[in-house]
């Protein structure tokens, strides 16, 4: 487990604006070599450009990265490895907030939300989790989902929210396992928060652009203005970074869901019966009762 961040190597995805680049500056801030994976070079230019002259500027590096192109990946990956040994913290916060009329939504949709937000993750499990294990120092791995993931949201957020869900599951389900290796994991469940996720229909690469059904709904997210009420990027990397220490699960950045989110906890638990239902080693359903 991670018990200080005093020379520890971090690889963030999305991490040269928002949610990503605030969790940078605090583990910079906190003694960590951070490594910022960012799909747009005008991002990277500009997070960098944050950090030039600063006591720390040596800490923080970057490459451009499509978390979907697995190839890319993998030769990350392998610099990560050449260059620092392996890295302790990997940040999947690579997202792309994608919205519109659920009719419209098109292969090319489906394709881009998934693809980003839930396969962004899986190739970072998958080129990172053998690497620190084999290094054997432990670590850490914190996966951005969203409180969208936890709650009922309307029909033009279907494919973010299910695809935030998927991430959510799929880190609970692997945390058991990865402690075993003293790697923790925690899942990154935020709100609204200043970021750069709006520009979401400048992310979309070319192949996945034509027969889309979001364009007009892509636009006009373009144009959102930023709440000044939301919350700053660095709250979140606060938030994260003693998560990170303590290993918790879920890191929480509002409260404003909780209501929708026990409503809907609620409406499963009333649906499910109260006999107790296990598989036997055959995969039969048994009634735990008959033991």
């Amino acid at each position: 487990m991670i018990e200080s961040f005093e020379g520890k190597i971090a690889f963030i995805t999305g991490g040269a604006s928002g949610i990503g680049l605030g969790i940078a500056k605090v583990l910079v801030e906190r003694g960590a070599q951070v490594v910022l994976a960012d799909l747009r070079q005008d991002h990277i230019d500009d997070a960098l450009a944050e950090f030039a002259g600063g006591g720390r500027s040596n800490a923080v590096s970057a490459l451009q990265l499509d978390v979907t192109n697995r190839e890319k990946y993998r030769e990350a990956a392998q610099k990560m490895q050449d260059e620092f040994g392996g890295i302790d913290i990997l940040v999947n916060n690579a997202g792309v907030g994608l919205e519109g009329p659920l009719l419209e939504a098109t292969y090319a949709d489906y394709d881009f939300g998934f693809g980003v937000n839930v396969g962004g993750v899986i190739n970072g499990f998958t080129e990172f989790m053998p690497q620190m294990i084999a290094h054997g120092r432990g670590g850490h791995i914190v996966s951005t989902a969203s409180l969208a993931a936890e709650v009922v949201m309307p029909p033009q957020m279907a494919i973010y929210a299910a695809s935030k869900a998927a991430v959510a599951h799929f880190c609970e389900a692997v945390k058991p396992e990865l402690m075993q290796h003293d790697i923790g994991v925690s899942i990154l469940l935020p709100g609204p928060v200043k970021s750069r996720i709006h520009e979401t229909i400048d992310n979309r690469p070319e192949h996945l652009r034509s027969g889309s059904g979001f364009v007009a709904s892509e636009k006009k997210l373009s144009r959102r203005i930023v709440g000044g009420n939301w919350m700053e990027p660095t709250e979140v990397g606060n938030l994260v970074a003693d998560g990170i220490l303590s290993n918790a699960t879920y890191l929480v950045t509002h409260g404003f869901f909780k209501d929708g989110m026990r409503a809907r906890a609620e409406a499963v638990l009333a649906a499910t019966p109260d006999t107790k239902e296990v598989f036997d080693s055959f995969g039969n359903y048994r009634d735990e009762e008959e033991d």
